[in-house]
């Protein structure tokens, strides 16, 4: 049975107190996007309670430490199914703020719950993902939200963003958390994004900031380089997803990939 699990972008991302657990409570706006992993399971004929092999974009970790495969013990320890082969096929970089491994952790365990008809609600399994990533649990609706807290408290928005194009651009640059949050000064915001986004996208430019920009950029300018370029293309809005280190702009029309951005990891499609 075969799954495909896409991508997000943070549309602005707010961090407003640090948390008593050393954590943070941010703001953000989880959107869809069609970029995609595949995730494949099978019936084993091995002994053991699963096998693992993956493809497209190296996994350089060992298979235990992988978040499918923990997704796929989290629920095997609630529900009784047969052993499964795993396969997955990663095409969404990694280290780029596009919550690749939180979809497959919530898409395997939506995939589970479909193929051997566990029962699970969507708040059970919200809940189940949760223990594996702040952002997991957005990805089991999938559809567009105002996240709170540490990103886990999720809100239902009606954002429609049909018909425009998105450029994205990964550089080859690797931003730890710890690095992301290392200069950050958090502060609420005076109006809360989810009130922001309400606003006409021509005004997102001017309106709507990702505070992990103003850290992030001065030690990695490339960064801000691809945004002003992404604006000079034309870009409605343009910004850092999550703690980075993908760069994706908004377009009313289909936007070219520039030669200099082809030596990175370009996609772009139509929302």
């Amino acid at each position: 049975m075969l799954t495909y699990s896409n991508a997000k972008i943070n549309i602005g991302l707010n961090i407003v107190e640090k948390r008593s657990d050393g954590f943070h409570n941010i703001e953000t706006v989880f959107f869809p996007i069609g970029m995609k992993d595949a995730i494949e399971i099978a019936d084993s004929k091995e002994s053991s309670p699963y096998t693992f092999s993956a493809s497209g974009i190296p996994i350089n970790i060992e298979a235990k430490d992988n978040i499918v495969v923990k997704a796929y013990e989290l629920i095997r320890a609630k529900y009784d199914f047969p052993a499964q082969d795993i396969h997955l096929h990663k095409n969404i970089p990694f280290g780029a703020g596009l919550g690749g491994g939180s979809a497959n952790a919530a898409y395997m365990i939506k995939l589970l719950n479909e193929k051997f008809n566990l029962g699970m609600s969507t708040e059970e399994m919200e809940d189940e993902v949760k223990k594996l990533g702040s952002d997991c649990a957005f990805f089991i609706k999938n559809e567009p939200a105002f996240a709170i807290e540490k990103g886990d408290k999720l809100n239902s928005i009606d954002l429609d963003l049909s018909g425009y194009h998105i450029l994205l651009i990964k550089p080859d640059v690797h931003i730890s958390t710890p690095e992301a949050y290392a200069n950050i000064s958090p502060q609420k915001p005076a109006i809360s994004l989810k009130e922001i986004i309400k606003q006409p996208i021509e005004t997102w430019k001017s309106i709507i900031k990702n505070d992990f920009e103003g850290s992030i950029f001065p030690k990695y300018p490339l960064l801000a380089e691809i945004k002003e370029e992404l604006y000079e293309e034309g870009a409605i809005y343009a910004a850092m997803s999550g703690s980075g280190s993908s760069m994706f702009g908004l377009f009313k029309n289909e936007p070219k990939i520039l030669p200099q951005w082809e030596k990175h990891y370009c996609w772009k499609d139509k929302l």
